[in-house]
């Protein structure tokens, strides 16, 4: 037996930021190397992203994850024990096919990402290496853009706005330090105005201030107002990007807007959308027509992509076919990248590989139920993505992955950060 070969899989029952349950995984070489991973979860789920396994019944509202749990530790422990934690691809083919659903339904993604992020981690402490370092494999590794919550909205704030998140995008930052501090100037900022001007409700599940505004164009507007605030310049050094996760509001083929009272065709929100990206520095759009309005989507990246990041995440859910489909229909020109949505690390490796095959820009991401797991973070630098979303500068399973990013940054260096080149379109006239 090698000294990678795996000796224990364990899972347990642990809690998410929201304390609801979740999967935790441990993988034991031989050699005496370990690995830890726990899966996350979304508020915000696309249709076609893997699924959690959930109990149902009564308690914890149906959110239990025994029968996950009991997964990892009788048939994901049978099968992979004696198999070579090293060997990523075939661990994750095995839970593949020991789960054979197109979505985890069997096993539950939730059990599968963590087994193969724990496995990965293992891998990573059997070699001596950091898991930035061993995803790079040699390659160039970087400090990604950050993109931080500054307004929650949607499913993360009790559709207070109909929009889910208003982040900053520090475009002026020269390194990943210097770019959390500017998000952290206008997080605080926008915090101050909110509370002096009565608008304050308290703070989202992604860490962002939970506001009252009247209209979703309302925050935009103290968007401008909190960046300015904090002493920067709209759109030359803090940019906004939206995730509209524009699903949750679509019903009976139009998009109900019910903060303004609006019903919208997609061609009207599309209008709607170009005139805001006029008015305001906005730098990025996630998901801004449903899941599946394709034409929607290739609209309004024919009309905006060259100039603005149109990002895919309930539309491509990290599938390498939705994605290759989204590449022929030019319907997106970024893609969001969540490990949990496809359900191992080689399924989400593979889906980032189509997504820089089709010119897109990367971003890994988060998801509203957080822990304090920072494994994306090295995706995101190990796989030099470019971006990484986690939520806001606020709540610790964020700062987790922010904290975990700095410590990145001591070993790689500062100068290694991606930088504003990292968004669509301008990463397709980088150097």
């Amino acid at each position: 037996m090698s000294a990678t070969s795996i000796q224990r899989v364990l899972g347990r029952r642990v809690w998410d930021s929201r304390g609801r349950p979740t999967v935790e995984a441990e993988v034991q070489l031989a050699g005496g190397a370990r690995g830890r991973a726990i899966a996350p979860a979304g508020a915000s789920r696309g249709r076609f992203e893997a699924v959690d396994l959930r109990d149902g019944g009564p308690r914890f509202g149906g959110l239990g994850v025994s029968h996950a749990v009991a997964n990892v530790n009788g048939p994901i422990a049978e099968r992979l024990r004696g198999m070579d934690g090293a060997d990523q691809a075939a661990l994750d083919a095995a839970l593949i096919a020991l789960d054979g659903t197109r979505d985890k339904s069997k096993l539950g993604a939730n059990a599968t990402i963590a087994v193969s992020l724990a496995a990965l981690q293992a891998a990573a402490s059997a070699a001596g290496e950091a898991l930035w370092r061993h995803l790079a494999q040699g390659a160039r590794a970087r400090l990604p853009m950050p993109m931080v919550q500054i307004f929650g909205g949607g499913a993360h704030a009790g559709h207070r706005l109909d929009l889910q998140d208003f982040l900053v995008v520090p475009v002026g930052a020269d390194s990943f330090d210097r770019a959390l501090e500017m998000a952290a100037d206008v997080y605080h900022a926008a915090g101050r105005l909110l509370h002096e001007a009565g608008h304050l409700s308290g703070v989202a599940d992604e860490g962002g201030w939970w506001p009252d505004f009247p209209a979703n164009a309302a925050a935009l507007d103290w968007m401008l107002r909190a960046i300015s605030a904090a002493g920067y310049r709209p759109g030359e050094e803090v940019g906004i990007a939206l995730d509209l996760a524009a699903s949750q509001f679509y019903r009976g083929d139009a998009y109900h807007l019910a903060r303004e009272g609006k019903k919208l065709g997609s061609a009207e929100l599309g209008e709607m959308l170009t005139e805001w990206a006029a008015r305001y520095p906005i730098l990025s759009f996630e998901d801004p027509f449903a899941e599946e309005d394709w034409a929607g989507m290739a609209e309004f990246t024919k009309r905006l992509g060259g100039r603005v990041q149109i990002v895919g995440d309930d539309l491509l859910v990290t599938n390498i076919e939705r994605i290759a489909k989204a590449a022929s229909a030019r319907a997106c020109n970024a893609a969001l990248i969540k490990p949990n949505q496809a359900g191992t690390v080689s399924e989400t490796r593979a889906a980032f590989d189509a997504a820089r095959a089709a010119g897109f820009a990367t971003i890994v991401s988060g998801r509203s139920g957080e822990t304090e797991d920072a494994s994306i973070v090295h995706l995101a630098c190990g796989w030099d993505a470019g971006q990484l979303k986690v939520g806001a500068f606020a709540r610790s399973e964020r700062v987790a992955k922010w904290n975990e990013g700095l410590r990145i940054a001591e070993a790689l260096g500062q100068a290694e950060f991606a930088g504003r080149a990292a968004l669509a379109p301008l990463r397709a006239s980088a150097p």
